[in-house]
């Protein structure tokens, strides 16, 4: 079990900046997008991971929009045993854009590919997205063999049953033997955030919902979520595996917000 952090804020070029400045905050792996490895070079990726002994928990896979999207992540997978990924995520398409069918042909391909390549396959819940709210999450679960759950706390928050509290050690009980891997962020939500939910659940991608919406994910406490109550959730689950904390709407001083981050967390796993 350690502790890791997501490079979404930093470009392609600068993923051996990103590895340093994670290193340089005592966190113990990282999290990768697939296109940022294959930009950078797997062999590069693979020396800077080493130089500052850093594990690749996760890299993090395209959006799988198109049956060209689903195809580079399926011949994708040998790169990503190159560098050594743990775990490989699946970012599910666009709410309504392809019928159920089409989506879980989709993720079963991906994950088969990732499970032949000795990767282990999560899908990732995510706000207006096909793989969105619990009971979605769930039958895609039960329908794709060896899927397994990144489970987040910001992309859980909307739906779970104790909205709009901060609580949601619901969806903990509800995926405790699916959960493989966890994001942490919290939500600042914004006044009309619920509306802004309910907007992309319809498919409605105004700019207004998806901003409002999105930008409601901050650093960790400086929201509502409950992470005292997440981890003693999830150690009574049983559960042993990472946690990544994902910042991803924090674009200045990156390395600033990453060692508040760490600070945030390491004192909720200290009490």
């Amino acid at each position: 079990m350690g502790t890791g952090y997501t490079t979404i804020m930093y470009d392609a070029e600068e993923i051996e900046a990103a590895l340093g400045d994670i290193a340089a905050c005592r966190y113990d792996g990282v999290e990768i997008g697939v296109e940022k490895i294959r930009a950078a070079g797997p062999e590069n990726v693979g020396r800077w991971l080493d130089d500052y002994g850093l594990e690749l928990y996760l890299a993090m896979g395209e959006w799988l929009e198109t049956e060209a999207a689903v195809q580079r992540m399926v011949d994708g997978m040998p790169m990503l045993a190159e560098v050594d990924a743990e775990f490989v995520g699946i970012l599910p398409p666009q709410r309504q854009r392809h019928d159920r069918e089409t989506v879980e042909a989709w993720l079963s391909r991906v994950s088969r590919a990732a499970r032949d390549a000795g990767l282990r396959p999560v899908v990732h819940h995510h706000g207006a997205t096909a793989v969105e709210q619990p009971d979605e999450t769930r039958s895609y679960l039960d329908a794709v063999d060896g899927l397994e759950l990144v489970w987040d706390t910001a992309h859980y928050y909307p739906y779970g049953d104790n909205f709009p509290a901060g609580d949601v050690t619901d969806g903990i009980e509800r995926f405790a033997d699916d959960i493989a891997y966890v994001h942490l962020k919290d939500v600042d939500p914004v006044k009309e955030f619920a509306a802004n939910r309910d907007a992309l659940s319809n498919a409605d991608f105004h700019l207004d919902n998806v901003i409002n919406y999105f930008r409601s994910f901050t650093d960790l406490g400086e929201g509502l979520i409950d992470f005292a109550g997440v981890y003693e959730a999830l150690s009574d689950a049983g559960y042993d595996g990472h946690y990544t904390i994902e910042i991803e709407n924090r674009t200045e001083r990156p390395l600033v917000h990453a060692k508040q981050n760490y600070d945030v967390w390491r004192d909720v796993r200290a009490d």
